[in-house]
């Protein structure tokens, strides 16, 4: 793998994507969680140390897919000057920030920039040309650098011009930041480790979109947890009564199948036994228990029961591998959260006695952050989608542009 300790960026203008696609107050617009900022800084560092100088290029929501009302684009909003005070308070300097990615302004900003410095592009995606993969685009980008550095996991799934086109700019000058080397690493422990029981907790509200992750890990996994609401989806299929709970009407079959292969394969595929129920859907709705496959008509499954939570727990404790992957239930509302919390606690438990442990997605990653448990597991990956993929067998472009 070439990572950024391959090479010595003295005297470099290094172009590095970063993910600081973060979450920012609708009031003020701060920054409200800067873990994708953090991620970045010892790739920076490393640049800066050595005597290089940084030009970072990201994107920040979905700018001209989330339109104002009389359809134009909101600048302001989706500006990553936004991230700029965080970004410098982080490396203890003063970045410089051009208000476009490419043009007159950001050339002059990337040429004038001297060692130990560090540049923010203004966000990608004000150009329809990024996500088309465009390019002349990557090629406007490329020339702001000396250097290629991608660091972005968030968005190495995405075949788009800062991310997979622009690396063909920098022939034997391109290589993986520190974030993009761990999270490829740790996924890879994950999925080539012998050790056994290797075990997938996979949760979220559809099965569809888990189907190919559910198959590639039929041939890894010895055990796959289903928990959350796509877990109704195979109650229904083999003939249960889910009341309300969330279903897939379309993928009862799918669900039937991949309940044979996991049979035929030999891995035990694990449902809850009970769940948590409520009359709607609803923080403050009138919620009981019942059996996962006989839940009363007009009431929901909105979080996995006390005796699924043992059983899941007593299959992770014994786990020598975890892979985590999707909530329990709906753990956004206090009455709902108690599945995933413990499921929670249950993994980093495995943990503290020697299991290796990666939780990844967006929910997933919310879930141990709340709990405070982000610390007692082995590795929360930043990429939600890309990570997904990955652990489908799927190629991601962002990865397969730096190893050509």
């Amino acid at each position: 793998m070439k990572t950024i300790d391959d090479n010595n960026f003295s005297g470099q203008k290094v172009l590095i994507r970063v993910d600081f696609n973060v979450p920012l107050d609708k009031k003020t617009s701060a920054v409200t969680d800067d873990t994708r900022i953090r991620a970045a800084m010892p790739t920076i560092k490393k640049i800066l140390s050595d005597g290089g100088s940084a030009i970072l290029m990201s994107h920040l929501g979905r700018p001209l897919k989330k339109l104002k009302e009389d359809g134009s684009v909101d600048y302001e909003k989706h500006s990553l000057k936004h991230v700029l005070g965080t970004l410098s308070s982080l490396l203890n300097l003063q970045v410089k920030f051009a208000d476009d990615c490419i043009g007159e302004q950001a050339k002059n900003s990337a040429e004038s920039l001297q060692p130990g410095e560090v540049l923010l592009l203004e966000n990608l995606r004000f150009h329809k040309e990024e996500e088309k993969g465009d390019e002349g685009f990557a090629q406007k980008l490329a020339e702001l650098g000396t250097w290629y550095v991608n660091d972005a996991f968030g968005t190495a799934h995405r075949a788009h011009a800062s991310t997979a086109v622009i690396a063909k700019f920098f022939p034997g000058k391109k290589c993986f930041g520190y974030l993009m080397r761990d999270e490829i690493a740790n996924a890879e422990r994950v999925l080539e480790s012998s050790e056994k029981p290797f075990t997938a907790i996979l949760g979220g509200a559809k099965v569809s979109d888990k189907i190919l992750l559910i198959e590639n890990l039929l041939s890894k996994a010895q055990n796959i947890i289903i928990g959350g609401g796509m877990a109704y989806t195979f109650f229904k299929a083999m003939g249960g009564e889910i009341g309300n709970s969330l279903v897939e009407e379309d993928k009862l079959d799918l669900a039937k199948t991949l309940l044979k292969k996991a049979k035929d394969a030999g891995v035990k595929l694990i449902l809850p036994a009970d769940s948590i129920v409520a009359d709607k859907f609803d923080a403050n709705a009138a919620s009981g228990e019942a059996s996962s496959n006989a839940i009363p008509e007009g009431w929901m499954g909105l979080d996995i029961g006390k005796k699924a939570i043992a059983e899941f727990s007593e299959t992770i404790s014994s786990s020598r591998i975890i892979l985590w992957n999707g909530p329990m239930g709906v753990f956004e509302m206090e009455k709902f959260q108690d599945g995933t919390r413990q499921i929670a606690n249950a993994v980093a438990n495995a943990t503290s006695g020697g299991a290796f442990s990666l939780v990844g997605g967006g929910d997933s990653v919310a879930a141990v952050n709340k709990f405070g448990l982000a610390d007692k597991v082995s590795y929360v990956s930043t990429g939600g989608g890309a990570m997904l993929e990955y652990f489908e067998g799927k190629v991601l472009p962002g990865i397969q542009a730096i190893e050509e």
